[in-house]
């Protein structure tokens, strides 16, 4: 077994699987950080000039400029994790590896919500206060909506770039 975790292809599975999991996880808190989910696709919305607004908050998350931030900072958790367990772990049998992995997940689970929750949060005020701005009660994610609602999504957008300069 040991010698498996130190063929170089399996040291670079490991890795390429954190970083799926890392990538799948940045979307799936994004969509459920915002409070957004696509109860079966139906929403209702009277038209574009009501009071309710849409964003597409994936392209909010994708476009953000703290992403790259964050990406940069969990991959290089990754990497001193993935070398923390080579090296932890050499003496360890199976089941002790197979614990020692989990907990290593689970802590760069919690990195990445703790490298996400800001940029979330910076997202969040920023509908929030382009949605004051324009008069709007409601937003709601873009793809929860049939027909109807004003789209802002470019200009927080916008603001979110101006935020970072």
């Amino acid at each position: 077994m040991m010698e498996k975790l130190r063929n170089p292809k399996n040291v670079k599975t490991i890795s390429l699987v954190i970083a799926a999991i890392f990538v799948i996880g940045c979307f799936t808190i994004a969509l459920t950080a915002g409070g957004f989910s696509n109860l079966g696709g139906v929403a209702s919305a009277a038209g574009s000039d009501s009071a309710i607004g849409v964003v597409n908050y994936q392209v909010l998350v994708s476009q953000s400029p703290k992403l790259n931030e964050v990406r940069e900072a969990m991959q290089k958790e990754v990497e001193a994790t993935r070398k923390e367990f080579e090296d932890k772990s050499k003496n360890m049998n199976t089941e002790e590896k197979d614990r020692y992995y989990q907990q290593l997940q689970q802590r760069l689970g919690n990195k990445q919500n703790e490298l996400m929750d800001p940029l979330l949060k910076q997202i969040n005020d920023t509908i929030q206060k382009i949605a004051q701005k324009k008069g709007l009660s409601v937003v709601v994610d873009k793809s929860s909506v049939i027909y109807g609602g004003a789209d802002i999504t470019d200009e927080v957008a916008k603001a979110l770039q101006g935020a970072a300069k």
